[in-house]
């Protein structure tokens, strides 16, 4: 697919923001005691989705020299900052699934931004929908795994 510039930037967003939530899955992974283990096989299921989201959003940007490959200031912040609370306790079960829903509302609000887009391409728009539903039921089970650790 030959994509314009503007479409081009649309997409290496979402790349970019599924690069950070890789990273920020793999960091909580690292962090998590035995006993939230059940986290991590869900955590790096999540993780791999968004490795196969990046490949699908790639492929639309055709020309390999313009896909995104980093993560975003952002998101490098974020991960900092999971990394602040656990030296002060931020590891129980609760918080973490608090900052996993963090990121998981920063990258379903990108995945409506670039549907919202009149820059996303036709031929793009079937990938992101089917890719922002999945983000969509991912978040909502993490915000219920949330609500279940806070009672």
């Amino acid at each position: 697919m030959s994509t314009t510039t503007a479409a081009t930037g649309v997409i290496n967003d979402l790349i970019e923001i599924n690069n950070d939530r890789v990273a920020g899955f793999e960091k909580a992974i690292a962090d998590i005691k035995d006993e939230n283990i059940d986290l991590k096989e869900l955590f790096q299921g999540y993780a791999a989705q968004s490795r196969k989201n990046s490949q699908e959003l790639a492929a639309l940007v055709g020309n390999v020299d313009e896909v995104e490959t980093g993560n975003s200031v952002s998101g490098t912040l974020h991960r900092a900052w999971i990394d602040v609370k656990s030296l002060f306790g931020g590891s129980d079960r609760a918080s973490i699934l608090s900052e996993a829903e963090r990121g998981e509302d920063a990258i379903k609000k990108a995945y409506q931004d670039a549907l919202n887009s009149e820059d996303l391409p036709v031929n793009g728009r079937e990938t992101v929908s089917s890719q922002a539903q999945e983000i969509n039921a991912a978040h909502d089970q993490i915000k219920a795994l949330r609500d279940a650790a806070k009672i």
